[in-house]
């Protein structure tokens, strides 16, 4: 069973082994990303601060495309995914944080929780077939392939860094403040 912080948050393994620890955590940082963007208006979810052009819809937009990125194309050497795949990324290389301004907020939870759901998917699928360990199937140019260890702690380290973007965004919205 999963324990759930007051916001709904799953509660990484206090001792578990590795795979359960690094999902647990990459489970934490989704759902903290989920609880500070939920009951937004367009308005709330294309707010900036400061000189950052940075939303809450653009992080959740560019997350989605992080989640499609290393888990569908890299981990599984698959093809771009829709929306991702007619973008082109040359001429807007953040196609994913600009485009969100033309969403819905609806849109947005939509796309972001899709990935997430497909990723989870694609998680298990490798895990079913190996451990952590395993490399990814599409290399870097150099020919070198992050395990999906690595991938995981990097997912991790995504989210946690946009997290911090996004406390500062939703409290200067309506307020929320919180972990």
């Amino acid at each position: 069973m999963t324990d759930l912080d007051e916001h709904g948050r799953p509660e990484p393994p206090f001792a578990s082994d590795e795979t359960a620890t690094l999902l647990g955590f990459l489970e934490c940082q989704r759902a903290t990303l989920a609880w500070k963007c939920s009951g937004l208006d367009a308005a709330g979810l294309s707010t900036t601060v400061a000189a950052s052009s940075m939303t809450l819809g653009g992080i959740l937009k560019h997350l989605a495309y992080v989640e499609e990125y290393w888990f569908a194309q890299r981990l599984h050497g698959r093809d771009r995914g829709s929306p991702w795949d007619t973008v082109d990324w040359d001429a807007d290389p953040d196609w994913d944080w600009h485009s969100a301004a033309r969403d819905t907020p609806e849109q947005l939870h939509a796309l972001w929780q899709d990935s997430v759901a497909r990723s989870r998917s694609m998680v298990a699928e490798a895990l079913a077939a190996g451990d952590v360990a395993q490399p990814a199937r599409r290399p870097w140019p150099d020919g070198r392939a992050p395990s999906l260890r690595w991938i995981l702690c990097h997912m991790i380290e995504e989210y946690a860094r946009h997290n911090g973007h996004v406390d500062l965004i939703r409290e200067s919205v309506d307020g929320l403040t919180g972990e």
